[in-house]
């Protein structure tokens, strides 16, 4: 799998299984069981300070996923698991564009441990703890292990990183950070 920002239309494309080129209100209390999730409407990162409204994303013709079009925004893509639900969530966002900070620039910097809120559209919010952050070349991205089977509710979160390579105009790293979810 290969992500990368393209130029046109501001994407940051995540081709799972291919090769290729806001601000959350305040968190509902953490379920203590997970059934049957709603769909996820926010994000919130505390400890880098990060919030986003959280709409669902998809693929292009090409297969391609693609964040929202506002840096500011993460976006969930919406064939993944639900958050709290079983399996690998995955959240995808800009690291800056057009020189400006996007929802992830400093997504590299959370720790394992930091919390990751997600709430969601029935008013509940379910809590992750972060396990491991990895920073991948794009050519070596972990395809199988981001989007995988998972034994129990997890998240992916997916931006780039590294250098930025003007002549691709895009960055030759992505950063992913994994979350399991937090049993009450």
């Amino acid at each position: 799998m290969l992500v990368t920002a393209a130029a046109a239309g501001g994407a940051l494309v995540v081709l799972p299984g291919a090769t290729a080129s806001a601000e959350p209100a305040a968190p509902a209390p953490v379920l203590e069981a997970v059934t049957a999730a709603a769909a996820p409407v926010a994000l919130a990162l505390p400890s880098i300070g990060a919030t986003s409204a959280l709409p669902a994303i998809g693929l292009t013709a090409a297969g391609a996923l693609v964040p929202p079009a506002d840096p500011a925004v993460a976006g969930w893509y919406a064939d993944s698991s639900v958050p709290g639900d079983a399996g690998p969530a995955v959240v995808a966002g800009h690291v800056d564009w057009a020189g400006e900070p996007g929802v992830f620039a400093r997504l590299d910097e959370l720790a394992v441990g930091d919390p990751v809120l997600v709430r969601r559209a029935d008013g509940t919010t379910v809590s992750f703890a972060v396990t491991r952050v990895e920073r991948h070349a794009k050519a070596d991205f972990p395809t199988a292990t981001v989007y995988g089977t998972t034994t129990g509710p997890e998240l992916r979160l997916i931006t780039c990183g590294g250098a930025f390579d003007r002549a691709r105009d895009s960055y030759v790293d992505n950063v992913v950070v994994y979350a399991s979810l937090i049993d009450g």
